[in-house]
């Protein structure tokens, strides 16, 4: 029997769609899922979901619940980490209001910038507590990470914790392809592709229909104002920041645009409302999206955690594909987060790049990507110049290097100097207070 450990299940709906995968699976559709989260309320939401899944599926699934860590995930086969330190109160608000006061402004702060420096400071201890925890209860189980900042905390695992099998996932590149098909009125499933880069800022090296190259249709119909379509995932999230950088760098970003503007320095712009406005660049957009979503929870509740049966539809993750293909041993390919040993040669050894990924029972196998145009590993270098500084700050607790890492960034260095720059930081680190390790937090002066 399969034992699967979910850290952070109180993430029902994430939770649900990775249960639901597995539940396809005639190799995982009777393993054990234990579901682990320290909100023993949200906890009990997802245990009544997971249960009502396995009647509607009609398996021999069987589920614990646990509020502590270590027992959910004694001899796990699989750990699937889903969870966000200090939640959008207070930590979200804190990474937004605070580089607001200072003119910096940010869309999702997740992953690079100033908000992704601070989550990867929240976030990274919480990992390497539960790599701890695997090399002792667990030590052949595989992680399949699927927390942000992605690159920084997949690096920084792979550095404190060789031994522990770790792949940092993401569903940017499934979503890229689905707008790209609705973009360009094609079967998604028709659409043939090749990516390779680091996580939200990979690109399509390849893309084509039934042999056809798709960049001539997407530079046609960008120039021609026929694309962007309305987006199809977000609404209110147009993508006219990707289109504009293929436009200038001749690819297609697997991240959305909303993402992706507050990655570069040419989109957020203090005294320019006017590029606001062109791109549409949806500024606070998160913040935004987790009040909603907190307020759809709710309402979605009780009619799930009530029903004896609820419907179980396969989602575009990765996690159960994985997962069936290291069971059964048959290959699957997806697009994996892996420290760089060489399969991109263009890129910076040891850090963590995004390539098509061969699984079977060996596990995630990198294939090599050698022909990434260089203005594209020229931007990828940006990127990866900051998480380098954050993980060198939590290997070696060293809180300068965060004042490092916030100098380097793209956006950042583009809206302040030096000295806002260091006492935004400061700031940043005093608010966040018990959230980060002791060794970031500003000693007081004497």
């Amino acid at each position: 029997m399969t034992k699967i450990a979910f850290v952070g299940a109180g993430s029902t709906i994430f939770m649900k769609n990775i249960l639901g995968d597995a539940l396809h699976f005639e190799a995982l559709r009777d393993g054990h899922f234990a579901l682990m989260d320290i909100d023993a309320t949200r906890l009990a939401e997802s245990e009544l979901v997971a249960r009502a899944m396995i009647r509607t599926m009609g398996t021999g699934a069987t589920v614990s619940t646990h509020t502590d860590r270590r027992a959910a995930l004694e001899g796990a086969d699989f750990v699937v980490t889903a969870f966000q330190i200090g939640g959008y109160e207070p930590c979200t608000v804190t990474d937004f209001e605070i580089p607001k006061a200072y003119g910096l402004r940010q869309t999702i702060g997740d992953t690079l910038g100033i908000g992704g420096i601070m989550r990867g400071l929240r976030t990274v201890p919480h990992l390497w507590a539960v790599a701890e925890d695997m090399a002792q209860v667990c030590p052949d189980a595989v992680m399949l990470q699927y927390v942000n900042p992605m690159a920084i905390n997949t690096w920084a695992l792979a550095e404190r914790y060789p031994h522990v099998r770790t792949v940092g996932l993401c569903h940017s590149v499934q979503n890229t392809v689905q707008e790209l098909a609705h973009d360009l009125d094609l079967p998604q499933d028709e659409i043939r592709y090749r990516v390779a880069g680091v996580n939200h800022v990979a690109f399509f090296l390849e893309l084509t229909h039934r042999g056809r190259d798709l960049y001539p249709a997407l530079r046609a119909g960008y120039a021609g104002g026929a694309l962007p379509k309305p987006p199809l995932l977000m609404p209110r999230c147009a993508n006219n920041v990707r289109y504009e950088v293929m436009d200038h760098l001749g690819y297609f970003c697997t991240e959305s645009s909303e993402h992706f503007a507050e990655y570069v320095p040419w989109f957020i712009k203090a005294g320019r409302e006017d590029l606001i406005a062109q791109f549409a660049v949806p500024l606070d957009e998160y913040p935004t999206r987790c009040v909603e979503q907190i307020a759809d929870w709710r309402a979605q509740a009780a009619g799930l955690t009530g029903a004896a049966a609820i419907p179980v539809e396969k989602s575009h993750e990765f996690a159960a594909e994985i997962m069936n293909a290291m069971v059964t041993d048959q290959p699957y390919r997806i697009y994996g987060n892996l420290q760089n040993t060489g399969q991109t040669p263009q890129l910076p050894l040891g850090a963590v790049v995004e390539t098509p990924c061969l699984v079977d029972s060996n596990g995630v196998q990198p294939s090599t990507v050698t022909d990434i145009p260089p203005q594209l590993v020229a931007l990828m270098r940006t990127q990866i110049n900051v998480q380098e500084l954050v993980v060198h700050a939590l290997l070696d607790e060293t809180p300068e290097h965060i004042y490092h890492a916030a100098m380097m960034d793209p956006h950042t260095a583009a809206e302040l100097d030096l000295r806002q720059i260091r006492n935004l930081v400061t700031d940043l680190l005093a608010a966040h207070g018990s959230w980060i390790p002791d060794w970031a937090r500003p000693k007081k002066a004497a």
